[in-house]
């Protein structure tokens, strides 16, 4: 069976349509300390799969007790699906004394699976932090489905150099293009971003800004208006996991953004396409 976290309805529905297998309708309750407990009382079979996007802290806790659960009803395997990985981005220790939070929660994940898939992790690497195997994969490509099939000229850049490739397979799937980048520099001390636009042509022309994660929307809406002071034609941005934080998605308008393009491993107003398809492949 398919068990959808709190955060991934709409995905795991998706995936179990795509799949052909039943979907599974946990339940949640909160107690008045706080504490959740996360139950999945129509479960039966050998097989789980439990997909949970980590946004949260209690999504973490959430999703420890849904692979306890599905163990507990009687699953001899346990699959963890995780469309978007909480911590990813933490995936050394920055300071002495500092954890190295993404192989904390990968150690707390593994305990309860067998196997475990991640969608497009902000760093790679992640993988090797789990104690079971793990699937990486790669949504980028999906992004230009949800894009203009008449784009100007178009031009996709990352926001910063690591994120060329997440452009580059964009563009290849999109068909046509070019890719460049943006010069970024970070202030760790104010965390203050500073973009440099690339020296590429772009008056006149269509861009798509891709990276693989939206969060603050601060780099983004950097981007969007620099494009536009040098006369860019309509500005796309497009990420695979559209957190959209706070007021993320107030700022890339103000910034002059055409349209935002997600994934729904983060469900949002933006999920213009789905994983399914990928993770069901996997599976």
């Amino acid at each position: 069976m398919i068990v959808p976290g709190s955060a991934s309805q709409a995905l795991s529905a998706a995936l179990a349509a795509e799949t052909g297998r039943s979907l599974a309708t946990p339940e949640y309750h909160w107690f008045p300390d706080g504490e959740e407990r996360a139950a999945v009382p129509d479960f039966a079979g050998d097989e789980a799969v439990v997909v949970a996007t980590t946004d949260s802290n209690d999504a973490f806790v959430e999703l420890l007790q849904l692979q306890d659960a599905v163990r507990e009803a009687g699953a001899d395997r346990v699959t963890t699906v995780l469309p978007y990985m909480g911590y990813a981005r933490q995936d050394r220790a920055f300071e002495a004394g500092q954890p190295v939070s993404a192989r904390a929660v990968a150690r707390a994940v593994s305990t309860g699976t067998d196997r475990v898939v991640l969608v497009t992790p902000h760093e790679a690497d992640v993988a090797e932090f789990f104690d079971v195997p793990v699937d990486v994969l790669d949504a980028s490509p999906l992004l230009a489905e949800a894009l203009p099939a008449d784009l100007t000229e178009p031009l996709f850049l990352g926001p910063d150099e690591s994120a060329e490739s997440l452009a580059v397979a964009v563009r290849d799937a999109y068909g046509a293009g070019e890719t460049d980048f943006f010069e970024k520099e970070r202030d760790y001390d104010t965390g203050e971003v500073t973009v440099t636009p690339s020296d590429a042509a772009v008056a006149g022309r269509d861009a798509v800004v891709v990276d693989d994660i939206i969060a603050t929307g601060s780099t983004m809406s950097e981007a969007v208006a620099a494009l536009h002071e040098r006369d860019c034609d309509a500005v796309y941005t497009a990420c695979v996991h559209g957190m959209l934080a706070a007021n993320a998605r107030t700022k890339l308008a103000a910034a002059g953004v055409e349209r935002v393009v997600a994934s729904d491993t983060i469900e949002r107003a933006a999920s213009a396409v789905s994983v399914a398809p990928l993770v069901a492949d996997a599976l």
